[in-house]
Formats: C-alpha cells, structure tokens, sequence
C-alpha cells in the first residue's frame, strides 16, 4: 500500500509538524533540543541526522506524511514494516510514530543508547507500553521491526520474534499521520549529548505499510 520514498517531497514533509508546539522547530517542553529543519541532508536519504547548534539546541531532522500532497494515513489494520539502524551517540532519540490533531501516537519504537538493549513499544491511544530487551539490541545496531496496528491489539515484532500485545487495539476509526525523527535529549529522563559529540544519526533503509 505504501512505500516510504523519503526523497518525495509529495509523500513527506520535512521540517515541521504539528506534533511539536506552534509546528515546530523546537518542543523543549517535552524535554527536547531538536531545532527541526528541512534541510534535506538530515532526513531525505534515510539517514537521520542531528548536529550541534552554538545556541546548545540541535539541529534535527524529521519527515512527515502530515501536510503532504499525498497526506498518507496509517489506518486500522494496517501493519508496518521497518528495518533500522540505531544511534550510538548518548542523548540520541530516534522515533518512528504516528500523530493526528494531537493525538492518536503509536509508538513503533523509541530508543536511548543509555539503555542500550531496550526498546520502548507504546500505545498511547488507548494506553499499554512495554520496555523489550534483547541482547539483539544494541548502539549501532541494525534491527527488523513490525508493528500489527489491530482494532483490539497492537502488536510488536523485533527480528521476527513477536514481543508485545497490548491487548488495546486501536479501535476501528482510528488513523493517523507517520512521523520518523531523531530527536536529542535534554537531559531530564536520559542525558543529553557528551559535549565532545557534534553530530549523531540513525537510518531508515526501509518503512512500508501493508493493507488487508
């Protein structure tokens, strides 16, 4: 059903989204120092990148479905497809999730190298969450993910192990945008950056959607 091209300026938009206050840059009260951009160096090739700003925020990337010529909608019974290569750089927050009219986030995954074998798994539509270990999950590791977004349960694979049902589901009408990012960490609930560190990054090489 859909096949993520991140260079198509008709399927993504960078840059911005109502996800974050006013549309963005920034959205500090979520504990972030992304300062979104479009430039397409930090999304359009899969790679996701995040740099250094001198003000101390980062300059980020993030692509959307939201606000796209194509406007593409996660809907009920659709299953997603992702294969990732994950940060290695503490303070590093990558996401591929899902948004609509502030509300309607799944989480397909959300990861911090200072928890290096942890996933975060979270339905935050009806509510369920689940933290997932495995030794398989590592900084600068690459993993195969799929989400099952079911009317009455949401379920999570990792390298084709089912690892999740929150037995919540998300309802029959539900729908939403996609969003993939790298945010950064300001510190509160996992730490920012090493001041060493300039520049961090993690890879989408491949997102698609499946419609029954």
């Amino acid at each position: 059903m859909f096949t993520a091209d991140f260079t198509s300026t008709s399927q993504w938009v960078a840059g911005r989204t109502w996800a974050y206050p006013g549309g963005g840059p920034t959205n500090l009260g979520d504990n972030k120092l992304d300062h979104l951009v479009a430039d397409p160096g930090y999304s359009r090739s899969g790679v996701f990148r995040a740099t250094r700003r001198p003000d101390g925020k980062w300059d980020a990337g993030l692509l959307t479905t939201e606000g796209s010529d194509e406007g593409f909608m996660v809907r009920a019974g659709d299953t997603l497809e992702a294969r990732v290569r994950l940060p290695e750089e503490m303070g590093a927050w990558p996401a591929i999730w899902t948004w609509l009219d502030g509300d309607q986030e799944i989480d397909a995954f959300e990861y911090h190298p200072d928890n290096p074998d942890l996933l975060e798994l979270s339905n935050r539509v009806r509510g369920g969450q689940s933290y997932y270990r495995d030794p398989a999950i590592a900084p600068g590791g690459w993993l195969d993910l799929k989400v099952e977004f079911g009317v009455r349960s949401v379920v999570w694979w990792v390298n084709g192990t089912r690892v999740y049902a929150d037995r919540r589901g998300v309802g029959r009408r539900w729908q939403a945008y996609l969003i993939v990012n790298l945010s950064v960490c300001a510190g509160r609930y996992h730490p920012r950056p090493d001041p060493s560190v300039s520049e961090m990054s993690f890879e989408v090489a491949r997102l698609l959607i499946h419609r029954p």
